[in-house]
């Protein structure tokens, strides 16, 4: 799979692509965002979908695999940074490691990064401002577009941070961490999130990995998968037109009705009708 590689701190990108074929999957060496200025498509990243339209900001991280399909014509506005723009950007140590906390450890899901309708309104003007300042070359426009893109990049933080478990914040043990990414990363694959196979992977032995685990995250390692699976359905029935028995299937579930039972048990409710609510406020 191809890697980009970012040659310099920061970099601003205005494309527009008319046609239904965009890049292969790849990977990159850095943080981008990418807002939708019009059209519409999907995104797909990590093996998830999510359908994309106008106003719409992702982030990419370093560690994820992604593509964009194209149904419309699209312009997108790509911000591309690295871990050196944050240390070098005049913010005091503390705040350039909660913000990288935050950046790494981003759901790896598909979808709007904005999740609340304040910020919504914040990001479009924001990126409205971007673009002006990176068409029009004027007087000073590296230093405005500095200072909107960290404005962004805080508004995106911020974000994250609210979604995050209560039991995971940026002074939980970096170990504990190494492993919730682990198992977000192999979540579609079973066996590797077994308790043995993890012990293997960080030479910890299985006992001590499950104390160690809830020590520094406050729930099992089980209840950590559970509830990221739980976070993957809602979004599939959200976002997507999969059936029960797909995302079943999708997510190592012994057969849909393990699914409806484990999800009806967390939220009080079974999952078609979950899909149905969340649609019909949507409308």
């Amino acid at each position: 799979m191809v890697q980009d590689i970012l040659h310099e701190p920061f970099q601003v990108l205005l494309k527009e692509v008319v046609d239904t074929c965009t890049r292969p999957e790849h990977k990159h060496s850095f943080f981008e965002l990418v807002y939708i200025v019009s059209g519409t498509g999907r995104q797909f990243i990590n093996n998830n979908a999510f359908t994309y339209d106008a106003g719409h900001l992702f982030l990419v991280t370093p560690a994820d695999s992604h593509f964009f399909e194209v149904s419309t014509p699209t312009q997108f506005l790509f911000i591309r940074f690295n871990n050196i723009y944050l240390k070098t950007n005049k913010l005091d140590s503390d705040a350039v490691q909660r913000l990288e906390f935050i950046l790494k450890n981003a759901n790896r899901e598909p979808g709007c990064i904005i999740k609340h309708l304040g910020d919504k309104q914040v990001v479009k003007p924001l990126a409205e401002a971007i673009i002006r300042e990176y068409v029009s070359r004027d007087l000073y426009n590296k230093e405005l577009i500095q200072q909107f893109v960290n404005t962004l990049i805080i508004i995106v933080a911020r974000n994250i941070a609210k979604s995050f478990p209560e039991q995971i914040n940026e002074t939980t043990e970096e170990r504990a961490l190494d492993i919730s990414q682990y198992i977000q990363t192999n979540i579609f694959t079973p066996e590797k999130i077994k308790a043995e196979q993890i012990s293997k992977h960080f030479g910890i032995s299985e006992t001590y990995l499950g104390r160690y685990f809830k020590k520094h995250t406050s729930e099992t390692m089980q209840q950590y998968i559970t509830n990221y699976k739980l976070r993957l359905i809602e979004n599939r029935l959200i976002h997507s037109n999969m059936r029960i028995i797909e995302i079943a299937d999708e997510l190592g579930f012994s057969d849909e009705s393990h699914l409806i039972k484990i999800f009806k048990k967390h939220k009080g409710v079974n999952p078609s009708s979950y899909r149905k609510s969340k649609r019909l406020v949507d409308i």
